[in-house]
């Protein structure tokens, strides 16, 4: 049989692919990502992508002389987009199953620095194959300053099968 894309026959892994498996999800287990300045350049270039023009992201002088921050933001979207991004992984066993509870906490300003810290809520099972895992995200900027908040659903596989009911 022919080795497959994450197999090789030199036993080399495969750089950046997790295989974690549903059973290897610990609830209430924390990660932290490492920190991303968001610049002005990749701000403007994400707003042209998605056709934001909003004056608080797009339009300086509309910012700084009648916004209620007196800067402009970074494009919620993109603050979603890069929290998560700060913690993707490339499991082969997970697939993302949608998004619930999304709430921009504070504002992101062109210049201000994000991480994020992802937390295993729970996990239930699914189907003969797959369980639900569900996360959280928290997006700070700075230090410790909450911006962003979500729960991310995933379907994870089985490693041995769907596993017994719990009362």
């Amino acid at each position: 049989m022919a080795d497959g894309y994450y197999t090789d026959k030199r036993d080399i892994p495969l750089y950046n692919v997790e295989t974690w498996m549903y059973e290897e999800f610990e609830i209430g287990q924390k990660v932290r990502s490492i920190r991303r300045t968001i610049s002005e350049g990749e701000a403007m270039s994400f707003n042209c992508l998605v056709m934001d023009n909003h004056p608080y992201v797009a339009d300086e002088i509309f910012a700084v002389e009648d916004g209620l921050f007196k800067r402009r933001l970074v494009a919620g979207a993109m603050v979603f987009s890069y929290g998560l991004g700060l913690m993707a992984n490339n499991n082969i066993h997970a697939f993302s199953y949608g998004y619930d509870r999304l709430r921009f906490i504070g504002p992101v300003f062109i210049g201000d620095t994000i991480h994020t810290v992802r937390t295993n809520l729970s996990k239930s099972p699914r189907t003969d194959e797959l369980g639900n895992v569900r996360v959280s995200y928290e997006v700070f900027k700075g230090a410790d300053e909450l911006v962003l908040y979500c729960e991310h659903l995933q379907t994870v596989k089985y490693r041995h099968g769907r596993p017994a009911e719990t009362a």
